[in-house]
């Protein structure tokens, strides 16, 4: 079973953060809080959340803050965030909106424009987080298609991407094929070339003999070597 998804509330009134547990709770998902911008931040490194209500008022650091330094780090930055404000809090809104929150939730908490702000939310997270992965599985591609060509690829490489069943997927598995085969087409060239070498050596090294053997010195050896046996078999 998967685990539902997590949101990270960050809010230094504690009513606040008890209510929206309570509401996150009863939507079926799971919620850590932070009651500062320090500890929201750290929350986001040990927990890494599905999705942030971020507060802009709390201390040590406030919402803008951290969400200036949520959206400045590639680790967190596509987290959405939605900011809470009071409605007449028009500016910090904006600002908020400015630097990078997906939407704003007012104050007082309104639980059917609350559920609907965290199903957008993690609805665009969770399309995120697929598109990161399609584009991870087709650098593995272009990595293997470099592999190819330095004979260091091995099909296990891409076992996750051809287990697809899309349109990435079926790539993967053409590409392994076609892979396979090359391999293979080199395996038996290199086979064929190192039969061909040694065939090559026999013919040089027989080419050798005979230079030797046709030398008017050799006859001559030759020669003198056949008086040397027929002498010793009249003896």
């Amino acid at each position: 079973m998967n685990n539902p998804p997590r949101v990270l509330i960050a809010d230094d009134e504690p009513f606040n953060v008890d209510y929206l547990e309570q509401e996150l709770e009863e939507m079926g998902y799971a919620s850590v809080a932070a009651y500062d911008g320090a500890e929201a931040l750290e929350q986001v490194a040990t927990t890494n959340p599905d999705m942030i209500l971020l507060d802009i008022m709390m201390p040590k650091l406030d919402g803008f803050q951290v969400l200036d330094r949520l959206k400045a780090d590639k680790r967190w930055r596509d987290i959405p965030v939605v900011i809470i404000s009071a409605m007449s809090d028009m500016n910090s809104i904006v600002r908020g909106i400015e630097l990078g929150a997906e939407d704003f939730l007012p104050k007082p908490f309104d639980s059917v424009l609350l559920e609907a702000r965290i199903h957008a939310g993690l609805e665009k997270k969770r399309l995120r987080d697929q598109e990161i992965e399609y584009l991870q599985q087709v650098e593995k591609l272009t990595d293997a298609a470099t592999a190819v060509e330095n004979n260091s690829f091995s099909s296990s490489e891409l076992d996750t991407v051809a287990a697809r069943s899309d349109a990435l997927g079926n790539l993967a598995r053409i590409f392994v094929r076609m892979a396979q085969e090359v391999v293979a087409r080199e395996q038996r060239l290199r086979q064929q070339v190192d039969e061909l070498r040694i065939e090559l050596d026999e013919a040089r090294l027989h080419k050798q003999v005979a230079a030797i053997t046709e030398t008017d010195y050799f006859q001559q050896l030759k020669q003198e070597a056949k008086k040397l046996k027929n002498r010793g078999s009249s003896e």
